[in-house]
C-alpha cells in the first residue's frame, strides 16, 4: 500500500437544485451530520498534507459551518465542470506528490476505499470504479480489447455502444498532483454540457503513457451520492442499517434493526437490548444489560449495567447509575446524575440535579437544581422551585426524606435527614431533621352553601 503524501480536494460547490432548499447541498445531513463533513472526516483519517473544500453555491454558510483550522478554501463561484472546480483549487496545492480528489455529496466512502485507490495510483493514475446493472447517467469506463482504460465517456457524449458499458466512473480519483496542473490547462468544453470535465485527464495520461488503473469500492453504496432528498433518505437507511449490522454482530439485541438511528457514536456492554424507535444522539455509552424501550431518545449519555429505560423517554447530558428504573415518559435534562437503584417515573424531570442511591420519583415531579440523598421518597406533584425570575437556586434534601404529594420547596431550602414533609405543603423554610414539617391552611366546612346553578331559560 502506499504511504506517499497526499492531498484532499472535495468539491462542494454545487446548488443541489433537486433538493428542493434553501439549506446548500452539502450540508443536508445524514446521521445528524452533514454530508461533506463525513466526507471530511473519512480524509481526515488519511492524513493528507492539505485539505481543500471548493465551495461555491450558498458559500459563507458551507464555510461558516464547516470551518476547521485543517481545511482550505477555493471558490468556484461559476459552476463550470469538475474539471474547472478543481482548478479553482491550485494555488492552494501543496507539494504533495498525489491528489485525490472527493465530493462533498458521496458521505459513505470509506476510508480503506480510498487507500486501496491511493495504492492503485501509486505510479500514474487511479480511478474508483464500480458496476452497476443499471448505468443510465453515469460516465462510462472505455477500455480497449486487453482491458486498459483508454478513456472515460459521459453519458450525454456517449454512443450506443458505449451506453451498454455497465462500469461507471465515481468521479473519485487519485492523479499525480504535477500532471494534474498541465492536463487541468489543457481541458476544453466541447462537449454537450459545455463543461470542463475532470474526466478528460483520462485521456490525457493515456496519451502520456502515464498508467492508468483502476480500484473498486467493498460495496456500491460507498459511492452513491445525494442529489434529491429521495437519495438523501435512502443513504439514511443505508448508513443505519450498517451501524445497526454492526450492534447486532458485537451482541446487541434489536427489535427491528431498521427502526433505530445512530446520530454519533453508540457503545455498549453485553446483553444490552434496544426496542424500536430509538434515536442515539452523540456519545452514548451503555452499560451491561441495559433495557432501552421503544421510541426513546437519548443524548450525551451514560447508563450503568442494569438499568431499564421504559418507553419514550428523553435523555440529554446525563448520567444514570446501574440497576436504576427509568420511565416511561421520563425527562432528564442535562446535569442530571443520578445513582444506583434509582426510580423516576413517569412524567418526571431532572436538571441539573443528584439523585442518591435508592430514592424514587415515581410521579409527575420536577427536580432542578438540587441535591438528594439517598432512600428519599419524593411524591406526586411535587415541584422544586429553583427559578426566581432572574436566578436559579439550589435545594439540598438529605438522605431518607419523605416528601408528600403536591409539595413546593421553593429554593433556596434544605429539608434535614429523616424529615417528613406533609402532602401539600409550600415549604419556603429549612425543615429540620427528624421531624413532621407541614404547610397548609386550615381545613374549613361551610355547611348550607349552595352550589351557583344555571337558570333554566
Amino acid at each position: 500500500m502506499s504511504d506517499q503524501p497526499v492531498q484532499v480536494v472535495i468539491l462542494a460547490a454545487g446548488q443541489g437544485k433537486r433538493m428542493h432548499s434553501n439549506l446548500p447541498k452539502v450540508l443536508h445531513p445524514i446521521a445528524g451530520k452533514a454530508l461533506a463533513q463525513h466526507v471530511i472526516d473519512t480524509a481526515r483519517g488519511l492524513a493528507p498534507q492539505k485539505l481543500i473544500l471548493v465551495y461555491g453555491h450558498g458559500g459563507e454558510v458551507v464555510r461558516s459551518t464547516l470551518a476547521a483550522v485543517d481545511i482550505s478554501w477555493a471558490e468556484q463561484a461559476r459552476q463550470l465542470g469538475t474539471g474547472h472546480a478543481v482548478a479553482q483549487a491550485v494555488p492552494q496545492f501543496s507539494k504533495a506528490p498525489c491528489t485525490l480528489v472527493l465530493y462533498g455529496d458521496v458521505p459513505l466512502i470509506s476510508a480503506a476505499t480510498l487507500r486501496r485507490l491511493l495504492h492503485a495510483g501509486r505510479d500514474g493514475l487511479a480511478v474508483l470504479t464500480v458496476e452497476l446493472p443499471d448505468a443510465t447517467g453515469y460516465g462510462r469506463i472505455v477500455r480497449d480489447a486487453a482491458g486498459k482504460v483508454l478513456r472515460i465517456v459521459e453519458e450525454k457524449d456517449a454512443t450506443a455502444e458505449e451506453k451498454s458499458i455497465r462500469e461507471i466512473n465515481t468521479g473519485i480519483m487519485a492523479i499525480p498532483t504535477a500532471h494534474l496542473v498541465d492536463w487541468l490547462g489543457r481541458l476544453k468544453n466541447d462537449n454537450a454540457q459545455g463543461e470542463y470535465y475532470l474526466t478528460d485527464i483520462v485521456a490525457l495520461a493515456v496519451a502520456a503513457g502515464i498508467p492508468v488503473r483502476t480500484a473498486h469500492p467493498e460495496a456500491a453504496w460507498e459511492v452513491l451520492g445525494v442529489n434529491s432528498k429521495v437519495q438523501l433518505a435512502e443513504l439514511e437507511r443505508v448508513y443505519q442499517r450498517n451501524i445497526a449490522e454492526r450492534l447486532l454482530v458485537a451482541g446487541v439485541r434489536l427489535a427491528d434493526p431498521a427502526r433505530i438511528d445512530v446520530r454519533g457514536e453508540l457503545t455498549h456492554g453485553r446483553d444490552v437490548a434496544i426496542d424500536v424507535g430509538c434515536v442515539f444522539e452523540g456519545s452514548v455509552e451503555l452499560g451491561d444489560a441495559v433495557e432501552i424501550g421503544p421510541y426513546c431518545v437519548l443524548k450525551d449519555v451514560k447508563i450503568a449495567a442494569g438499568t431499564r429505560i421504559a418507553a419514550f423517554c428523553h435523555f440529554e447530558e446525563a448520567v444514570i447509575g446501574p440497576d436504576g428504573v427509568i420511565g416511561p415518559f421520563a425527562r432528564l435534562r442535562p446535569g442530571a446524575e443520578l445513582g444506583p437503584e434509582v426510580h423516576i417515573g413517569n412524567f418526571v424531570e431532572v436538571k441539573k440535579s443528584k439523585v442518591g442511591a435508592q430514592s424514587k420519583a415515581n410521579h409527575l415531579a420536577y427536580i432542578g437544581d438540587a441535591e438528594i440523598g439517598q432512600r428519599v421518597n419524593i411524591g406526586a406533584g411535587t415541584i422544586i422551585c429553583n427559578y426566581d425570575g432572574a436566578f436559579k437556586h439550589k435545594t439540598l434534601i438529605e438522605d431518607d426524606v419523605f416528601i408528600g404529594s403536591d409539595t413546593q420547596l421553593v429554593a433556596p431550602v434544605t429539608v434535614g435527614r429523616g424529615a417528613t414533609l406533609g402532602a401539600g405543603t409550600t415549604l419556603t423554610k429549612d425543615a429540620p431533621p427528624g421531624a413532621l414539617t407541614v404547610s397548609r391552611a386550615k381545613q374549613v366546612t361551610l355547611t348550607g352553601w349552595v352550589r351557583p346553578q344555571k337558570v333554566k331559560k
